[in-house]
């Protein structure tokens, strides 16, 4: 027969699974997650193999000094909570889009970023998770404000 503490860990697991804990990023660090954007239909709009930035050097750091983002492929900057977001085009060499995402999983801001020489331009929104993808990649996917994502983490 399990133990008592067994049993309540599968219980607590299965009540955390059922409303989505797991699927935004309950718990550890991770270094990749496929993120799954939808409309508001449940339709895919598209899917993203994405490196996970969960830590602050991690996050100050992204994707500045890399030379290219294939495209499928990004950046998830997963922070504890949501709140007002700024981000900038540091040390970057090609130009990206920024996709803000809040506590809900529900896209706040899309913003088409290009590089430039400092004084950057700040990008701005409430989130708790940004997705940095290839430029145009948002528009060839048809992603925009209110649509939802879903991120699923792999080590």
């Amino acid at each position: 027969m399990p133990s008592r503490s067994l049993v309540l860990a599968a219980l607590v697991t299965v009540a955390l699974v059922s409303v989505g804990a797991f699927w935004f990023g309950f718990g550890g660090t991770h270094e990749h997650a496929r993120v799954t954007i939808t409309d508001g239909k449940g339709t895919t709009l598209g899917m993203v193999s994405a490196r996970v930035a969960d830590t602050p050097a991690a996050r100050y750091k992204g994707l500045s000094g890399t030379s290219s983002l294939a495209n499928g492929s990004g950046m998830w900057f997963v922070f504890d909570g949501e709140a007002n977001r700024t981000f900038v085009m540091r040390d970057m060499n090609y130009p990206l889009d920024l996709v803000f995402v809040g506590a809900n999983g529900r896209i706040t801001a899309v913003f088409h970023a290009p590089t430039e020489p400092p004084p950057y331009h700040a990008y701005k929104a409430r989130a708790k998770w940004v997705l940095e993808v290839p430029e145009g990649w948002t528009t060839a996917h048809g992603v925009s404000v209110g649509d939802e994502t879903v991120a699923v983490y792999a080590s």
